[in-house]
């Protein structure tokens, strides 16, 4: 008589199944991790006696979570950066993907020494299982404390001369050229870049994008005049181009809130968008449909930007050695261009 079939092993997913939790749920709970309600832990309990269900090595590695916490910190001098809707749309995606791992999302505001200090205090006493850096700035001591941590870093967005071995970005360069190929195809010849900070990769790269399409179409490319990404920095900007260069005709702005600004101050000056100077801004915020008129611009999957950093931070505790992720943009016309 032939021999029974091994019979084969259960697997976590069919514990989450018959217990009725989550994935990460379930696997705290068998590796007796803290922060699972006792309901929760006592049908995962059952679930695994029923299926005769043996940890496997993935599994076992959720263990070394601690905390049940993960910590967003922003390398920014104002506390209502977070209320921002660009950073509002990556802390909406980050903590959907955070509570699908069942933890929860920290918030840290990095601006001075006392500030860093007590995020490095934060890291150094493990004080969260992961943490998330944005909004780094050229020699920003956070990089340097983020090589030394003994907890997952997870970089959103590259840091300036150094590519770090986990992060999130988008295609920064290739937005902002495509965004500037734009406004040459509609016959824009003296097109200026209002780029932002050029102590952040993002400022730099953007810059770049529009640099290169210039160069590619023949044009020379205008001195970049730095903004910091608020609307009142784009407005200045822009009048300053006015004044020094008196008949440029198309404006990529690095984000939509110097888009805006640039808007206003055209307005100001009484020229006509797009019939005197066209624009295109970056992000594709909420503040670009609602600008006069609407701006056209270069659109990133922000809440997609906050989960996958999320996500690939969620890999990083578990064990896993996620690879690197760059984000695609596509161009949004509106009226401004």
């Amino acid at each position: 008589m032939a021999e029974d079939a091994p019979r084969r092993q259960p697997t976590l997913d069919e514990v989450t199944e018959l217990a009725g939790v989550s994935r990460s749920v379930a696997s705290r709970a068998i590796n007796n991790a803290p922060h699972v309600s006792r309901a929760k832990r006592e049908a995962v309990e059952r679930a695994v006696r029923q299926l005769g269900y043996v940890p496997n090595p993935t599994a076992r590695a959720l263990a070394t979570r601690q905390t049940g916490a993960a910590a967003l910190v922003v390398s920014g001098e104002d506390p209502s950066i977070f209320a921002d809707p660009f950073f509002a749309q990556v802390i909406v995606g980050a903590s959907a993907a955070l509570e699908e791992a069942d933890l929860h999302l920290m918030l840290c505001l990095a601006a001075s020494d006392r500030s860093r200090k007590r995020v490095e205090g934060l890291v150094r006493s493990k004080g969260a299982d992961g943490v998330m850096l944005m909004a780094l700035r050229e020699d920003d001591p956070l990089a340097r404390m983020a090589e030394e941590a003994e907890i997952p870093v997870v970089f959103g967005g590259r840091p300036v001369g150094t590519v770090p071995r986990w992060y999130v970005d988008v295609d920064n360069v290739g937005g902002a050229r495509e965004a500037t190929e734009y406004l040459v195809s509609r016959g824009r010849t003296r097109v200026a870049a209002i780029c932002g900070r050029l102590d952040t990769e993002a400022g730099r790269a953007r810059y770049r994008g529009y640099r290169d399409a210039m160069l590619a179409a023949g044009l020379g490319p205008f001195p970049p005049q730095e903004g910091d990404f608020t609307e009142p920095s784009g407005a200045a900007a822009m009048a300053a181009l006015l004044v020094d260069h008196p008949d440029v005709d198309g404006v990529f702005a690095a984000n939509d809130n110097m888009g805006a600004g640039a808007l206003r101050a055209l307005r100001e000056a009484g020229r006509l968008v797009p019939a005197d100077v066209a624009v295109v801004g970056f992000d594709d915020l909420a503040v670009a449909q609602i600008a006069d008129p609407p701006l056209t611009t270069v659109h990133q999957p922000l809440t997609a930007f906050g989960r996958e950093m999320a996500r690939m931070l969620v890999a990083l505790i578990s064990g896993q050695d996620p690879s690197p992720l760059i984000l695609p943009t596509h161009l949004v016309t509106r009226a401004s261009a």
